[in-house]
């Protein structure tokens, strides 16, 4: 990759603290560094634990990174202790509070660009982060906004919200998203939160967000060009826009992949030793996400949906051990019965490193955009299972544009912060049956075959002469055209 210095050019980088958005944005800041750039990315400590060892190699490598740590006032704000990140705050009120919280950053951050060297060129902010245009408008630099999502998303929902569609449609009543290059259908209650009625507590929260973005430059966005091709055409007549991504390509070792987040929950070495067990294709990986606390009830329909599909499985229970889910395991014992074939990961899992694997045949995800993304990356097709957020766009796309994935059937976003108290929506047949569509029948291998095509155009979109590398020039040549105009 390029190493030339642009005049020392500084990207300081400010993601939101949530796993979706703080690991793309550490590996955002070694590919912009890549490109000869000084790169300051600002969290807190107990985030910064989550992408330190990525970043501190990177920096042996010689590359112009850094890593800045603030304290979030916590107490102040009547959160817990070590509530740093989205996937710690206990209860969905607590949001305001995060969200608060996080904003109490602006002043230490102002204080630090007054003194850096050298002077900071641009900010690329996470678009939650409202209040980092006001920081952007007093150093009188540019800022860009930060997307973890999609053009296919960014346009689904500029259409709907321009369109006024809405005004005409009732919950479960599938409507035509207007202007898209795809006929794509939805249901009110499958949007994401700023337009879903299930979500109206947040409605002030994108208000604001939204009246923030008006003076930004453009928006970053974390995916590539021959992914979606005619969505990034659609949405740039609307927006500036940059793919630059899959920035989580860049962590291209072993030791990357593994540590990449916090700590794993599993011993690697562990993990791929059974994994070597198994024939190629054969294992099924399933993983709902860090933020999804799914109802207990509902994990016993998914493990008996596993069970019942006779492949081998790594599971990854993102909760902790309750009192029911231990009796069910345990009382009516499933653990013994798949011990055999199954793998079950509490916490969290070294992702990339699992998909990775040859024996991986298929992954059954909640479509959140990084897991979709590694994914393709891994040249895996997908058994879908969205939950909330912007996820049922994702399946739309992984289903009907790409053609690699199989629905499991889930039709209500239940919102981030009530999935505990949701009721069983999937079962276990539902599971099977699409377990064995993407796995085991014919159907299944030309979804694979996509899928491997997808992560070879994904790669080479990284890499030198690439569009994702252009682009990356280009938002650079852009940040110059502000420092000269």
């Amino acid at each position: 990759m390029a190493s030339e210095s642009h005049d020392q050019l500084h990207f300081v980088l400010i993601p939101l603290m949530s796993p979706g958005h703080l690991l793309p944005m550490g590996d955002m800041a070694k590919v912009l560094a890549q490109h000869g750039l000084v790169v300051t990315i600002i969290t807190t400590p107990l985030n910064a634990i989550r992408i330190k060892p990525m970043i501190d190699r990177a920096i042996d490598s010689g590359l112009s990174l850094h890593l800045v740590q603030f304290r979030l006032p916590l107490a102040e704000c009547g959160l817990p202790e070590g509530c740093e990140n989205m996937d710690a705050v206990p209860a969905r009120n607590l949001f305001w509070n995060f969200f608060e919280a996080g904003s109490r950053l602006q002043h230490p951050i102002e204080e630090l660009l007054e003194t850096v060297e050298p002077h900071p060129s641009c900010i690329i902010s996470d678009r939650h982060l409202p209040w980092t245009a006001e920081i952007a408008r007093k150093f009188g630099i540019p800022r860009y906004l930060f997307d973890g999502t999609s053009c296919f998303t960014l346009l689904s929902n500029y259409n709907i919200e321009t369109s006024k569609v809405l005004e005409s449609v009732s919950g479960s009543e599938p409507f035509l998203v207007p202007g898209l290059p795809d006929e794509i259908e939805i249901t009110l209650v499958q949007l994401p939160g700023h337009m879903n009625p299930a979500s109206d507590d947040f409605r002030e929260f994108y208000k604001k967000m939204k009246e923030s973005e008006e003076g930004a430059c453009g928006v970053v966005v974390n995916s590539f060009e021959d992914l979606e091709p005619e969505y990034v055409k659609e949405y740039r007549k609307v927006s500036r826009v940059w793919s630059i991504g899959p920035v989580s390509l860049s962590n291209d070792t072993e030791l990357d992949k593994a540590q990449r987040g916090i700590k794993a929950s599993v011993d690697e070495n562990q993990c791929l030793k059974w994994l070597n067990s198994w024939p190629e294709s054969s294992v099924v990986y399933v993983c709902l996400g860090s933020l999804s606390r799914v109802a207990t009830l509902q994990l016993v329909e998914l493990g008996l949906g596993l069970e019942a599909s006779n492949q081998p499985f790594i599971w990854v229970v993102s909760r902790n051990k309750t009192e029911e889910w231990e009796s069910w395991l345990l009382g009516d014992g499933f653990e013994d019965r798949i011990r055999a074939r199954g793998l079950l990961i509490y916490g969290w899992a070294p992702q990339i490193l699992i998909l990775s694997h040859p024996a991986v045949g298929g992954f059954l995800t909640h479509c959140g955009w990084n897991s979709t993304l590694e994914g393709i990356c891994a040249g895996i097709p997908m058994i879908t299972w969205p939950m909330f957020a912007e996820q049922f766009y994702n399946e739309k796309l992984i289903v009907q544009v790409l053609k690699i994935g199989e629905k499991v059937g889930a039709s209500v976003a239940v919102p981030l912060g009530k999935q505990e108290r949701s009721v069983v929506t999937v079962r276990s047949g539902e599971l099977k049956d699409a377990i064995e569509k993407v796995m085991v029948n014919e159907q299944g291998e030309e979804r694979r075959q996509r899928a491997k095509r997808l992560a070879m155009m994904a790669k080479k979109a990284t890499e030198e002469g690439g569009s994702s590398y252009f682009n990356i020039r280009l938002l650079i040549e852009d940040v110059i055209s502000y420092k000269h105009p």
